[in-house]
């Protein structure tokens, strides 16, 4: 989720994480760079980092430098570039759908943190280690209950008559929860299947927009009275403009969940203080931060949630719904195409199936 505390740009922190350029003797800089982390991350992890960096860098006296490099398909396609030169110690953000690209590509070294016992195994979505789970979240469609009486209960209830024309959503093409309900139709209705679901939603006139902030705004202002959104939406109202009219709806064939995950980076300079920054992650002054400004739940189960997390669905309410993080990279770019080709160009499921090969 790239990131509910990001786009509605209410939660301004002015934070400056810098590396070290204090001019000192050739020993001492090279005693400061052995102490300076890099991070790489998603823009959004600056609201999170703002609070728990500067707690790590006290503890260990070290300094972090956070490089924030767009959404997390950027940033893992960065690591890749870099590949041969890494420059980065840890990377942070890369979650169970980019999971088997990330370990293909060989950028990451697997690391199993001592306190690892502080996650419940479910949620363990890397048994390789490569990436340790530091947060999760769900989509979740979104209404208002100042428009809506009786909310759908289930995808094929967004496919009915009663509401058509009703429902906005983000282009899987542009946007990271668009993407993610196009994962979840596939892991609801197969690999087939999916395609006849969305020819059903393009003829109940669903609205596809290019972001999140679109989709949002439009649901806001009351044009569309459901939003695909995340389970946590309607805390993050509550807390931003105190509007509590917004319920997200737990599915009857259950919601996507996405798990995100911290990773070594392959030949990192700094490896012994990146996995301490992994051991710290997992910790609750690390994990207590992350509902408010991440708008996911810890996946420490210690950490108690805000009180405004009433509001967002529970875990325990929600069944989690997920594709093989090795099946989403094999066929992730012709799904794409698929959707194109009906949602876009107007072709067939047929068609669409028959001209696989």
């Amino acid at each position: 989720m790239k990131r509910f505390a990001v786009i509605l740009g209410l939660l301004l922190i002015a934070t400056t994480l810098g590396c070290i350029t204090q001019s000192q003797t050739s020993t001492e800089s090279t005693v400061k760079e052995e102490q300076k982390l890099v991070i790489y991350s998603y823009d959004s992890f600056e609201y999170l980092a703002s609070e728990v960096i500067p707690k790590f860098e006290e503890k260990y006296g070290v300094k972090v430098e956070l490089q924030l490099i767009g959404d997390a398909g950027e940033v893992l396609n960065r690591l890749i570039l870099e590949k041969d030169n890494p420059r980065a110690d840890l990377v942070i953000g890369i979650d169970n759908s980019l999971l088997a690209k990330a370990i293909e590509a060989g950028v990451l070294e697997p690391y199993k943190p001592e306190n690892i016992n502080l996650v419940p195994e479910n949620l363990i979505f890397d048994p390789t280690f490569h990436l340790t789970p530091y947060d999760y979240g769900y989509i979740a469609i979104n209404y208002r209950e100042d428009m809506v009486q009786n909310p759908p209960k289930s995808l094929e209830d967004l496919t009915k008559p009663e509401w058509k024309g009703k429902l906005v959503i983000e282009d899987p093409r542009t946007s990271s929860p668009g993407a993610a309900f196009l994962l979840w139709t596939i892991a609801v209705y197969g690999d087939d299947e999916y395609l006849y679901y969305w020819e059903k939603l393009k003829e109940n006139d669903v609205h596809i927009v290019k972001g999140w902030t679109e989709a949002w705004t439009a649901f806001m202002n009351g044009e569309f009275p459901l939003v695909l959104s995340y389970a946590t939406s309607p805390a993050a109202t509550v807390y931003y403009d105190n509007i509590t009219y917004v319920k997200a709806i737990a599915f009857e064939e259950g919601n996507y969940m996405q798990i995100e995950g911290a990773g070594i980076v392959k030949g990192a300079k700094n490896k012994e203080l990146a996995k301490k920054f992994i051991e710290f992650m997992l910790t609750e002054d690390f994990q207590s931060a992350i509902p408010t400004n991440q708008w996911m739940y810890p996946v420490n189960p210690n950490v108690e949630l805000p009180e405004v997390f009433k509001y967002a669905l529970q875990p325990e309410e929600i069944k989690p719904v997920t594709l093989d993080p090795e099946y989403v990279k094999e066929n992730f770019e012709r799904w794409i195409k698929e959707w194109t080709a009906l949602m876009v160009e107007g072709k067939s499921p047929e068609e669409i199936i028959s001209s696989r090969g």
